[in-house]
């Protein structure tokens, strides 16, 4: 279990703990779980901005697709480590949100990903933000648009 998120200098921060099925034969996190951690910090980042990926899509049809991923990989973490994704909100857009992703371990910076999330709604066709997540988001992150 991962401790609770928590914010740092306008950016949210997603503990975890590098677990057995995190890793490959090695004990060095494979590659493509970085982007699962990031998925996660995402999630806890919009919920705690009032924008729950469940119940938005049941009640009003809108969800997020990742539209852009840029990955960087500069350090492995491994077997036990504690890590944190640090997510910093660098613009929102009519239908989009970029964001940046960090990966640390302490302050060693592990994983650099510039993500672009577009909204879409049930019929998989991009669509407005609502209203009360850009306000939360630009309160909260301090975005400038």
């Amino acid at each position: 279990m991962t401790a609770p998120s928590g914010h740092h200098l306008g950016q949210h921060c997603f503990p975890i703990r590098i677990y057995y099925e995190d890793t490959d034969s090695g004990g060095i996190v494979y590659y493509a779980n970085y982007l699962k951690f990031a998925e996660r910090a995402r999630t806890e980042m919009l919920r705690e901005c009032g924008f729950e990926s469940r119940a938005s899509n049941d009640q009003f049809g809108l969800g997020f697709v990742a539209q852009r991923c840029l990955a960087e990989y500069r350090r492995p973490a491994r077997l036990d480590d504690m890590i944190e994704v640090r997510t910093r909100v660098d613009t929102i857009r009519a239908a989009s949100i970029s964001l940046q992703q960090d990966v640390y371990r302490d302050d060693i910076l592990l994983v650099s990903m510039a993500i672009r999330l577009a909204m879409i709604d049930h019929k998989m066709k991009p669509t407005r933000l609502p209203k009360m997540l850009i306000e939360a988001l630009s309160q909260q992150y301090k975005v400038g648009n």
